[in-house]
This record gives C-alpha cells, sequence and structure tokens, in this order.
C-alpha cells in the first residue's frame, strides 16, 4: 500500500510540474506581448535617465542551486563611487526614477523571459545573491528544491517588508505546500500588493538589507502558516 501510495504521490508530483511549466510558458508569453509597448517605453527611459546597459545582468541560483543569468531592468546609476573614491551607498545610486521602478514592480518585467526560457517560474522563493548559499542552513536551503520565482509567498505576506528568517520560513513552506491552487492564490494576491504598493523596502533601508547568515541568538520568525491580512 505505502509503495502504491509513493508512485502515485510521485506521478502526480510529475503532471503538477507539467501543468505548472505549460501554465509559465503560456502566461508570460502573454504578458510579455501584452506588455511590449511599456517594455519599450521603460527601456528608452532608463537608457536616458540611467545610461547603458539597460537592463540588469546577474547570476542568481535557481533550481537545485544551478546558476543562471537573471534579467531586470536598471534602477541605480553606474556610478559606484564618489570622487575621493569612497563607495556610494545604494541611497545615492538609486534615483526617484529607479524608485518608482521597484514600488510599481517595473523593473521586475524583464523576469518574464527567464520565465518563457526555464530557468524561473511565476511562483516561487525570490532568486537571490550567489553569495548567500554558503550562508543558508540546511532548511533555509531547500528553498532551491523549486525554480525561483517572479512572486511568492513571501511576497505576499510582506514582500521586504519582514526578516531573512521570516522570508525563508514562507520559502519552505511553500516548498511542501505548493499547489496550483497556492499559486492562482499567490498572483492574485501579488496583484493586490503591487497596486497597493506594500512592503517595498524595509524601514530605514533604501534597498534590501544583505543577508549574512541565521544566528542562534536571533528570535524565531513567525509563523508563515498564517494567512495574509488583506
Amino acid at each position: 500500500m505505502n509503495s502504491k501510495f509513493l508512485i502515485l504521490n510521485s506521478k502526480l508530483a510529475i503532471i503538477r510540474d507539467i501543468a505548472k511549466r505549460v501554465f509559465d510558458v503560456f502566461v508570460s508569453l502573454f504578458l510579455l506581448i501584452l506588455f511590449s509597448p511599456v517594455l519599450v517605453t521603460v527601456a528608452i527611459l532608463v537608457r536616458m535617465k540611467l545610461g547603458s546597459p539597460v537592463l540588469f545582468r546577474q547570476q542568481r541560483p535557481g533550481l537545485n542551486c544551478k546558476l543562471f543569468t537573471l534579467y531586470k531592468f536598471r534602477t541605480m546609476l553606474s556610478k559606484t563611487h564618489d570622487e575621493q573614491g569612497n563607495q556610494l551607498p545604494d541611497e545615492k545610486r538609486l534615483t526617484p526614477f529607479g524608485l518608482w521602478l521597484r514600488a510599481a514592480s517595473v523593473d521586475e518585467l524583464p523576469e518574464l523571459f527567464n520565465v518563457l526560457k526555464g530557468d524561473m517560474s511565476l511562483v516561487g522563493p525570490r532568486p537571490l545573491m550567489v553569495k548567500y548559499l554558503s550562508r543558508y542552513t540546511p532548511r533555509q536551503n531547500r528553498r532551491h528544491e523549486v525554480k525561483p520565482g517572479i512572486t511568492g509567498w513571501a511576497q505576499v505576506n510582506g514582500r521586504n517588508d519582514m526578516t531573512w528568517e521570516q522570508k525563508f520560513d514562507y520559502d519552505v513552506w511553500y516548498v511542501d505546500h505548493r499547489s496550483f491552487g497556492l499559486d492562482m492564490k499567490i498572483l492574485w494576491l501579488t496583484l493586490w500588493h503591487v497596486i497597493a504598493r506594500r512592503g517595498v523596502a524595509k524601514e530605514g533601508y533604501a534597498t534590501v538589507d544583505e543577508f549574512f547568515g541565521t544566528k542562534s541568538s536571533q528570535p524565531p520568525a513567525s509563523s508563515p502558516q498564517q494567512k495574509p491580512k488583506i
């Protein structure tokens, strides 16, 4: 009985993953066509206001920690140091135009190409910095058991307005409870969060603060199973 149950679960998981991929391809292609005028307009504005290159490209870990190139619109000035050679903080490089791109989540639109290529999914844990790989606990590293997403369970439960530990708790919870119904709920809530511009950045930070690893002295994160308040 247990053997048959495991085989059935395995087949259902394969069907779920195939259905998710088909959904990702059709929706990302539709959105790329729908937003093509926006993509072209934003690309021109980024070139005029921030210079070249228009796209921000960076290696990020995906499924099973395999690296891929992430695409986003640039939101910062290319200048990284002042006249004295001191490194400029993010708030000095982030222009009002760049802040608007982030607040409206327009900078994320090129990631639809990542979804179409198969590097990402519409829904999943956000792809983070490569240097974080060595800083995760074994449990936190489970977020790489699925493809990273443009949006995810952590994003609709606070986006950037939460601790790293809370984000990873939500990510792992998603890995264990993922389903088509949950993905639809996350996509719907994402639309509402983007319109409301909630949790764009943590208070006191122009961008997301760096993750240096989980310390045992830190308080436990709140339960990721609580339903988002809307």
